[in-house]
């Protein structure tokens, strides 16, 4: 059994196969380019795999919080694919991909995924994990950063550019440790929606939804003016 996922809700895009023990990955910075790059790194990625599309159990994509773009791209990619192939889907929080790498990486149990919204906002979650998976503590939320604060008073892990853009909350949080280098991935995507995928929780190709958070879609003209980004 092997599944394919993808993401676009950043300015990488990835692609993985997955066979629930190791992952043939393809990750580059595409910027505003996802929409042109992402089927052409899907072959590839396939064809690295030895895995013709319909053979795949499944495709798994990060549903976002993310770019507004980006995750419509990856719904529109993931629907296209799997009505062809026949495949279920399966949404990933872009979040819970960030803490799944920061575990890979760094064997962090308690993750604050935090990333950038523009905007001077935040998105962020708080998840902890244990042997069955991962718990999600509240809900997904975006934030001034000045707002932000801890689900409990436990040891927490930063994790997400969010850290990046505003460095002076890894201080104020007294986060144990912080790894602002992550954005969500193909391949931890892959491996949260694995288990899914083996419980038969896939969803119909038309059931692929990004998740937004933000609900906002547009800037008004004073906003754009002074170079705010959605």
């Amino acid at each position: 059994m092997q599944i394919l996922a993808l993401d676009t809700s950043t300015a990488w895009v990835s692609v993985a196969v997955f066979d629930g023990q190791s992952a043939v990955a393809i990750r580059e910075h595409a910027g505003n380019a996802s929409s042109e790059r992402i089927l052409p790194l899907v072959t590839q990625v396939l064809a690295d795999a030895g895995t013709p599309l319909p053979a795949l159990a499944g495709i798994a994509f990060g549903a976002g919080p993310g770019s507004f773009t980006g995750v419509r791209i990856a719904c529109g990619v993931v629907q296209g694919l799997a009505f062809g192939a026949g495949l279920p889907v399966f949404g990933v929080p872009t979040l819970g991909a960030i803490a799944q790498s920061a575990w890979r990486t760094h064997g962090v149990a308690r993750v604050l995924a935090c990333m950038d919204a523009r905007m001077h906002e935040v998105y962020v979650a708080s998840y902890v994990r244990n042997d069955k998976g991962w718990t999600r503590m509240g809900d997904y939320a975006v934030q001034k950063p000045g707002d932000l604060t801890l689900a409990d008073g436990g040891v927490w892990h930063g994790a997400g550019d969010g850290f990046a853009t505003y460095p002076e909350l890894a201080g104020r949080l007294a986060l144990a440790s912080v790894d602002s280098t992550i954005v969500p991935d193909a391949e931890s995507i892959a491996e949260w929606a694995w288990p899914h995928f083996v419980a038969g929780e896939g969803v119909p190709a038309a059931e692929a939804q990004p998740l937004y958070v933000r609900h906002r879609v547009a800037l008004t003209t004073i906003e754009r003016a002074a170079g705010l980004r959605l």
